[in-house]
């Protein structure tokens, strides 16, 4: 494996991916769940650019009574504790775009982190919680229009999840929520990064400098 800077706060050395986007095709132990139609890497950019589809999404009943599990999601099958991180630049268009990051055991158990675009308000840092098929959402204004800019990270140790975020790389990271899910720990992890348009398509996402220690 290709050797990776551990992370800092982050003492985990067994196996690592990081993807800087810099060739035409990420690393091949990256795979999609729902991928979208419209995606490409910049490599001259360092990027990876997702356009999502309309109506996609990562929810479970809670409060709006649906359940949606076909946002796309790139990601990593990993075992033990961990950490993830990258870097987002998201141009949004309609309520509720978002990309960010992803830690998944089943459909009814996974955790998300993005930014959520509202555009008659401020829009929303936050994270997703999903445990036994039902999702709650812990959120707090983020500031600014047009295009946004962010990095995020979760961490786990067995099955407790921190995430933080930061304003840029190299920047200290902050710590946003911790929440446990409850998994089944013999299981491997999906870790990686998602993007969905729950109104309609037309959001733009970009990606990078993605980092998966294990």
């Amino acid at each position: 494996m290709r050797a990776c800077a551990i992370m800092a706060g982050v003492q985990i050395e067994r196996g690592s991916i990081c993807e800087t986007f810099g060739q035409e095709t990420p690393d091949p132990r990256l795979r999609w769940i729902n991928p979208p139609a419209a995606w490409r890497v910049d490599a001259a950019r360092s990027r990876l650019l997702v356009a999502p589809a309309g109506e996609t999404d990562f929810w479970q009943r809670t409060h709006y009574g649906f359940r949606a599990d076909n946002g796309h999601f790139l990601h990593a099958e990993v075992t033990g504790d961990g950490a993830i991180s990258a870097t987002v630049a998201a141009t949004p268009v309609h309520q509720y775009d978002q990309a960010g990051l992803m830690v998944r055991a089943s459909e009814s158990c996974w955790l998300k982190a993005s930014v959520e675009y509202e555009p008659d308000g401020p829009s929303q840092l936050g994270a997703v919680v999903t445990n036994d098929g039902y999702s709650d959402w812990s959120l707090q204004d983020f500031p600014g229009a047009g295009t946004f800019s962010y990095c995020l990270r979760i961490r786990w140790e067995g099955d407790d999840f921190f995430v933080e975020q930061a304003a840029a790389e190299g920047e200290a990271w902050r710590l946003l929520r911790v929440a446990h899910l409850f998994r089944n720990a013999e299981l491997p992890l999906l870790c990686g990064i998602y993007a969905c348009s729950p109104k309609e398509a037309g959001f733009h996402a970009e990606f990078g400098s993605l980092r998966i220690v294990w």
